[in-house]
């Protein structure tokens, strides 16, 4: 009972995640023609939500909301006396956030009044972009972890909703730097979504992305104490098994 429920607060993160996402972009677009505007808009609401998010949610799951994350808890936590997350967690973890991305895209277009079902036609697959994905997720993966070995996690809300709101201005990408995310958005046709054919590329980038944060994280921080209190990924190790 006690996955269930972390999997289900993955699943309900992912899905306000993406309903926010997707949600602000729509309303962006709708009340203004000026696309800076929007993308101002659409990454100020993005990095506020997040931030609430993890807050609200990190006791429970930790917060991951995203494959990546999670596969990186596990990866670099395994050996610790108390890791950060164990595999089964990770898959039950997975599908809840895919999962929750497809919801979430389906209720923000329902919310305003869109077919609730679309299929973006949004081409995103130039290899700048793809580039981009490899730095914003690299970014991320070190913004999480290195904040946990410095045993300053209790800033992960801030902090990863401020470097998610930076990336989306510093990176060609729009820093999506999540699988799940950008499965969702495959679901809209709106300001935030990405034609299907470019959801490839844009995983093959963000696994890219992890494998190269977790590398330099690794070669930064080569020890990894327990985290403290506060952690995004605090409640994995502190919750009864």
């Amino acid at each position: 009972m006690n996955l269930a429920r972390r999997a289900l607060a993955e699943f309900a993160g992912a899905a306000a995640l993406v309903a926010v996402v997707v949600g602000s972009g729509i309303m962006a677009a709708d009340l203004s023609r000026d696309v800076g505007v929007q993308l101002l808009a659409n990454s100020l609401a993005t990095a506020a939500g997040l931030a609430v998010l993890i807050l609200i949610l990190g006791p429970v799951s930790g917060a991951h909301f995203n494959p990546v994350v999670s596969v990186a808890a596990w990866v670099l936590t395994r050996r610790d006396a108390v890791p950060a997350v164990r595999g089964r967690e990770v898959a039950a973890y997975i599908p809840a956030q895919v999962a929750g991305a497809v919801a979430g895209a389906v209720l923000a277009n329902a919310m305003f009044a869109l077919p609730a079902v679309q299929i973006s036609a949004h081409d995103r697959s130039a290899p700048h972009l793809l580039l981009g994905e490899v730095v914003a997720t690299a970014g991320l993966i070190v913004v999480i972890f290195a904040l946990a070995r410095q045993g300053r996690a209790a800033l992960a809300p801030v902090a990863v909703g401020g470097y998610i709101g930076a990336a989306y201005w510093f990176t060609s990408s729009t820093s999506f730097a999540n699988p799940a995310v950008t499965l969702g958005r495959a679901f809209t046709d709106t300001f935030a979504g990405i034609a299907p054919a470019s959801v490839p590329g844009f995983i093959a980038a963000q696994l890219a992305g992890a494998a190269l944060g977790g590398l330099l994280l690794v070669l930064l921080y080569p020890n990894s104490p327990r985290p403290v209190s506060g952690s995004t990924h605090q409640a994995a190790a502190d919750r009864p098994r």
